[in-house]
Parts: C-alpha cells; structure tokens; sequence
C-alpha cells in the first residue's frame, strides 16, 4: 500500500527509514516546508550550526565516529555553496555523508531567481553522486539511493538538491527496499587468483610491510579486527597514513607509526627498504609517497582497495586486487592458513633488528626547558592525561595536526577524525561538534592552532546551545605554524602573512559564549589545566601559549625521498647512522 504526503514529508519519513537520528542544519527559505515537517515530529533530532560548511564537517565528525552517514540540510544558493568545502573534504577522505538542499522552484530554475545557484553543477565534481529531483515521485526513491551511493563501495558524500515546489507537492512515498535494486553495485570480493599470488609473495619476502589507509576503518570493525589478526599471525610491520590511525593499535609492538610527510623515521625508513608493500586501504597520496620514482624502489607491490580508479592511478602495482578490505583479508586470512601459515622466519627476524634500529632513533625527540610550553609536550601530557578515557580526537589541520597523529596514539578505529585529503582548516571544531553529538558521554578533544580554530569559531554557540561538552584545545603560537615552517626552510626565512596581529582574548571569547575558558603559559601549570578542562561538565576552550617558532619533525621536504627526511633533534644529537639517512 503506497501513502500519499508532501515531499517535504516524505524527506523526513525517508530519513527515519534510513535510520538517521540527527541532521545538522540552517534553515532558508528554500528548506522551510523539510523544516516545518521536522517541527512536528520527534525522531530525529536537529543540530541548529551557525554557518552551512559547519553543518557538514559536523555530519563528518559524525560519520566518521560512527560509521554510519552522516546528513546535512541547507538552503538554496549561499547554503548550498557554503556546503561545498565540507562536501570536497568528505570526497577527499572518503566519508559518508548525505547533504539535501533547498533549491527555488522547478518553473524558476534557470531565472536567476533569489538564491538559486547551479548546485547541482557546483557540487558535482566534489561528490560521489548528486541529483535534481524535479518529481515527486521519484524523491523518496532518491532519497534511498542516496543512502545506498554515499555509503557503499568507496564512501563519499552524496548531495540531493529538492526545489521548493516538489517540497509542497504530493507524491506517493516509496518505502526503503530490503534487496539490492540499485546500479551501483561496487566489487566487494577480491579476484581469488591474486589473493593467492599475494600469499605467495608474503611467504617469500624478506622485509615486508603493510601499509594500511583509511579503508580498512571505512570497511567496519570487523577489517581492523582481520587486521589486527593478520599482523600477528605473520609478525610483519605495519604502518599507517594519517586517515588510517587506530585500525592497529598503536600499544601493538608491530605498529612502526604513522609514515609519509611528517612520518615517524621507522616507518618511512621500512617503506623505502621493503621487499614486499602490501597497501590495504590507501591510495598512495602524495603525503605518503614524497618522490614518485624513489618510492619503495626495489619492492612489489600489492593494493587492495575497493575503488578501482585507485588501483595504479599513481604507482604501479605488481598485484592490484579490487575488494572490501574486509573480505579481501579474510580471504587472505583463510589461503594463508591452508598454505601451513609460512614466512621466512630467518630474514624476518634480520628485517626487524634493522627496524629497532631505526626505532633506537628517536625521532621524536624535543627538549622541554625553560617556562615555555613546547607544543609537543602539551601534546604529550594531553596524551598521557586523557588515554584512559573513552575518548575521541578531531583536529584542524596544520603542525598540530601532525604533532597529534605523532604523539597521541589511538587503539581503535573511529576515535580519530582529522581532515586528511584536503586539509581544510576549520574542520575540527565542528567535527568534534557532530562526534559529541554522537557520543555524548564521551571525552572529546579538539586538537586545534589559533589560527585554524577562528575560520569555525561561530560553532561555539552550538556548542553552548545543545549544552555540548567539547574541549577546545589550542596550541596557540600566534602563528600560521606550519606555513611559517615552510616559509623558514624553503622560502629564505621571508615570513610573508604567516601571522596575525589581531587575536583574541580566548579566555574572554568563551566567556562571551557562555562557556569556560582556560589560559595557561606555565609548563609547571599545564597538567593542572588540562585536568581542569577535562573535568569541566559544559565546553571549554584551553589557550595553551606555546613556543611560537617550533618546527614539527620528521619532515620529508617535498619532492624527496622517505630516506632524506628532516629530524630536527634527533639530528642535532648525532643519533643517525649516515648510511641509514640522506640528512638535506
């Protein structure tokens, strides 16, 4: 029996099919009648943000501390465009998100009507898919499409712009399918012939690594799970990109941590060395992989990855297999097995003592003298303070960034949300917003820089709204830190724009949004602070003063390869053996 209601009902009942709980929102003009419908029912529950790209950075921090979709709602014209960063940083990263927008009417498309914007023009090369409904009849059905694209094969985010009259008209509500009815049908299970090849290889090899992505954490627990069980029954190393933190744990004596750019020493010194790379999950970015030609350069290579345009779309590989991630490794799990669970114990046991002594440099190394904060150590003792808590990070992107993925570790997937591909800065206020709104008895950490932190400091009165109890803390140089550091080492010490003159008063910013604010200078003061915002019940926001010229190391300068990293003090103390590193 099909029932008869208003698009913009059928919007609502399409998403409590679908299972959503929350939307993050701005109401327009172009949007009133969804709003109207979401007034009069009591299901899901709407996040008032104050700017549209918070709304779908918030739907990320939500998808990717949940696993399930995460759903937007703006108005036409500036909603719709304002949306446009979050929605490129979810392609980008791969995350599952369904924004729905307001469009004018149908029989006002195309006149330059108040507020109208091409959206589906805009958005489409920063979305997995988009549409323009014009019919009601085909809403609820694409509605359900949309869930099924966004959050198959490889995540994405999905966008459906409805105008205005198709919001008013009746139509008849198609009810969510049980089987699979869509086109899209992406290759879950790996071609079974390469499995085996692979296995074969991981038999033979001398001085394997896996280097896994953001994949295996898209692909459920059950892959980190597989993971986890594949690292130990072969004993090989693993390392991780940025997005794929927390699918191994980073207490595993296994774990070489996270590689690429700003990378730890072991990890890129085991990529350039290895015989056999097995990608699981990862597309080899350009963080990752520094010089094209002199990455991994005496190796095979394997890459398993759902998204066949990802497979040799920059490296070759010798065995490309399309799958789940999480098939793929229990396939590989099962052939491993019935083989007699081989590896060349012999040269493994010789590729590890060359991995501890790449580990006995510690490339982490800073000196924490004197009473100014360096920025590692607060994140270390933010760190050592708060890993016993059922905890979450988001970040904004910069030196911050990297000092969070080197210094905090993550012993399970999802507790990380970091905006990788495009490095949006802005992203990880509202990010923790939507991880909050998640979970909310859970400790959520904002791991932030000054400057980073303004572009979405307006999400504070959500926060303060919806009695959210995110923490804000900001390592505050006065600087744009990672910009002046490229400025320092690549640019003659020219310091163009890489810093402002005019910065709040933080302390007195959260107080005028009705929250706690926390200012500490003193490292003898800071586990006081820190401990104060975690114990704090509303959201707080931590201005930690830190060394205002520190340089976040290692660094692969780029266009170089993984051995010609920067060690900062690890260098200066004399700890590397020339013949491991070209030091630039």
């Amino acid at each position: 029996m099909t029932r008869q209601m208003t698009g913009a009902k059928m919007v609502v009942q399409a998403l409590k099919d679908q299972g959503v709980d929350v939307v993050f929102g701005y109401p327009g003009g172009a949007v009133l009648p969804i709003y109207d419908e979401i007034f009069q029912q009591n299901d899901i529950r709407h996040i008032l943000v104050r700017h549209e790209q918070g709304a779908v950075h918030a739907a990320e921090g939500y998808a990717r501390s949940t696993g399930k979709p995460g759903v937007a709602l703006v108005t036409s014209g500036p909603g719709a465009t304002n949306a446009v960063t979050g929605l490129t940083d979810a392609l980008m990263d791969s995350i599952p998100i369904i924004v729905l927008s307001g469009q004018v009417p149908t029989f006002l498309i195309g006149s330059d009507g108040f507020q109208e914007a091409d959206t589906v023009g805009i958005t489409r090369p920063c979305t997995k898919h988009n549409w323009l409904v014009k019919d009601p009849e085909r809403l609820a059905e694409t509605i359900h499409e949309g869930f099924h694209v966004a959050t198959s094969g490889r995540p994405g985010p999905v966008l459906i712009d409805i105008p205005k009259d198709v919001q008013f008209a009746t139509g008849a509500y198609k009810e969510k399918t049980k089987g699979p009815k869509s086109h899209y049908a992406p290759q879950m299970k790996g071609d079974m012939d390469t499995i085996t090849e692979l296995v074969e290889a991981m038999e033979k090899a001398k001085r394997p690594v896996f280097y896994t992505g953001g994949g295996v954490i898209n692909s459920g627990p059950a892959a980190s799970q597989l993971l986890r069980e594949l690292v130990e029954a072969t004993g090989f190393p693993i390392t991780s990109t940025l997005m794929g933190l927390g699918a191994y744990p980073a207490s595993g004596d296994k774990w070489l941590g996270m590689l690429g750019m700003h990378g730890l020493y072991e990890a890129n010194m085991a990529m350039h060395d290895c015989d056999l790379l097995i990608n699981i999950g990862a597309r080899f970015d350009d963080r990752i992989t520094g010089r094209i030609d002199a990455f991994s350069p005496g190796s095979r290579k394997a890459h398993i990855d759902i998204d066949p345009s990802s497979i040799n779309k920059v490296i070759h590989t010798d065995m490309p297999i399309v799958g789940d991630v999480a098939h793929v490794l229990e396939d590989m799990l099962n052939v491993w097995k019935s083989r007699g669970r081989k590896t060349d114990r012999d040269n493994l046991a010789k590729w590890w003592k060359k991995i501890d002594t790449w580990r006995s440099v510690n490339c982490l190394a800073f000196r924490q003298e004197g009473k100014v904060i360096k920025p590692q150590y607060a994140i270390q003792r933010l760190e050592e303070l708060t890993k016993g808590h059922d905890r979450y990070i988001s970040t904004e992107v910069g030196q911050h960034q990297m000092w969070a993925a080197q210094y905090m570790g993550f012993e399970a997937p999802n507790r990380w949300m970091t905006s990788g591909g495009l490095g949006t800065m802005g992203y990880g206020f509202p990010a923790s917003i939507g991880t909050q709104v998640a979970h909310p008895e859970s400790l959520v950490i904002n791991v932030a820089g000054e400057a980073s932190w303004l572009m979405n400091m307006q999400e504070m009165g959500t926060a303060v709204q919806y009695r959210l109890p995110v923490k804000q803390f900001i390592l505050n140089n006065e600087r744009l830190g990672m910009v002046r550091q490229w400025q320092e080492l690549l640019h003659g010490e020219r310091y163009s724009q890489s810093w402002s003159e005019a910065l709040p008063d933080f302390v007195k910013l959260a107080e005028a949004f009705g929250a706690k604010g926390i200012q500490v200078s003193d490292p003898d003061k800071l586990d006081d602070a820190i401990m104060e915002m975690v114990e704090h019940p509303g959201p707080v926001i931590v201005d930690c003063l830190v060394e205002k010229h520190e340089n976040c190391f290692p660094m692969i300068p780029s266009g170089k390869a993984h051995n010609e990293m920067l060690l900062g003090e690890a260098e200066t103390q004399g700890a590397i053996d020339p013949k491991d590193s070209v030091l630039v």
